[in-house]
């Protein structure tokens, strides 16, 4: 078998970063990228070229890039509210014979909804060729090193692990649409709590035994918008993102969390507590973990880092994010993460991809997992509007729009 060759649908942040990461990545080559604006497909191609991971090149279409005989699988990484459009046009193309995928890589959330999600899934399946949800955190080194320590030693011994806490903090995302409820889905609970989600039930989950041997019962949820609702923030906010972030009048939550109780195959209850936020200041973005059990406990921080460097009031620069994401400060005591794609799970995570692709597997790290995610999701906005805690049936959330993206929601307290 030769090198997957791999193209790109969306050329912002996250595809910058998945391409980063293929320099970790053997038997892969980036050849394409497609994005509705060609100066930034264009600059992601460089990107590409430079890191020399791929002689890639912009296209002027997605039908023409899954068409290309040398693009043999596709990274799905565009914005949410185009998720399905996207889908679409590779499946017409699929359909007309003049594409050969292997396979498509869907970027988190898996959706806005379970009615799109479940749609991805019915593209999916017609277009016939093997899928992955790509969730980075279950693919940390730190998460599966952990997980299989503590599974094969404690828990073998005392019992399995009853208590996941997971959570995902930062200043904010880089891109106007994040913040608008209709094209996002939501706020920060759809697109990052997915994380959290994801990563609670992988950790709960004996690693001999499937996805659903574990399952979820019931969520209960809250949801609230705590520094962007502030009327100076809410400026700042439409003077950075433009004035169609406007969250005097149409806010989308900057924080959420979510308590999901779990019961196992033998019976035994199982609580994953699962918080992010938009409203996290600090030295960057934090992603903490904790595992709990009868006799034994894991615990991560991205923060933690080993690298840390100190900055007096006489070193002064820009400001950006070259020593971590989201980095808030350039002066201080500043911890440096010394490889974000190792250390957040995306070479690992492409690894996995890629190979499952080129040796013509599905991977187990399927889009259904990323649609049961989407459902819990809906089911926790479902509960922070209802303030009362929901049975989980994906049968009552199918056709849910949380009133974050009716654009309807109205914070009554903070």
């Amino acid at each position: 078998m030769g090198s997957l060759g791999i193209g790109f649908i969306g050329s912002g942040f996250i595809t910058k970063f998945h391409i980063r990461s293929f320099v970790a990545v053997r038997n892969a080559e980036i050849l394409g990228v497609w994005s509705p604006n060609p100066v930034n497909a264009t600059e992601a191609a460089g990107v590409a070229r430079a890191l020399r991971v791929g002689e890639c090149r912009a296209y002027g279409s997605i039908e023409e890039m899954v068409a290309a005989p040398e693009i043999e699988a596709i990274w799905l990484c565009g914005p949410n509210h185009t998720r399905i459009e996207n889908l679409e046009a590779i499946v017409r193309t699929i359909r007309s014979g003049r594409g050969r995928l292997k396979g498509i890589a869907v970027e988190k959330p898996l959706a806005r909804n379970a009615a799109e999600a479940q749609r991805v899934i019915e593209l999916l399946e017609e277009a016939g060729v093997a899928h992955g949800y790509l969730e980075d955190q279950i693919f940390e080194p730190a998460v599966t090193r952990g997980r299989e320590i503590l599974w094969k030693r404690a828990a073998a011994l005392t019992g399995r692990p009853y208590i996941a806490r997971c959570a995902e903090e930062h200043s904010g995302p880089h891109g106007p649409w994040f913040w608008q409820g209709e094209l996002g889905g939501g706020g920060v609970l759809n697109d990052m709590m997915c994380h959290s989600i994801e990563l609670a039930r992988y950790l709960l989950t004996d690693p001999a035994k499937p996805r659903n041997s574990i399952r979820p019962v019931k969520v209960s949820a809250t949801i609230a918008c705590l520094k962007f609702s502030r009327p100076e923030y809410a400026e700042w906010l439409r003077q950075t993102m433009g004035p169609e972030v406007d969250y005097l009048k149409r806010p989308s939550e900057d924080f959420a969390r979510a308590t999901i109780h779990y019961v196992d195959d033998a019976g035994l209850p199982l609580v994953a507590e699962v918080t992010t936020s938009w409203s996290y200041v600090g030295p960057g973005l934090r992603l903490s973990t904790e595992l709990l059990g009868p006799e034994y406990s894991l615990s991560i921080n991205s923060l933690n880092s080993s690298l840390n460097l100190y900055f007096s009031r006489r070193v002064t620069g820009e400001a950006g994010e070259d020593l971590v994401e989201k980095q808030n400060a350039e002066q201080g005591l500043l911890p440096v993460v010394a490889n974000e794609t190792a250390e957040y799970g995306y070479e690992a995570e492409n690894r996995y991809f890629v190979e499952c692709f080129r040796e013509g597997r599905q991977p187990e790290v399927s889009c259904y997992d990323g649609l049961e995610v989407t459902q819990l999701l809906m089911t926790a906005y479902r509960s922070a509007e209802e303030e009362r805690t929901i049975a989980f049936d994906p049968k009552e959330i199918a056709d849910f729009i949380p009133a974050v993206a009716r654009g309807t929601w109205r914070q009554t307290s903070c």
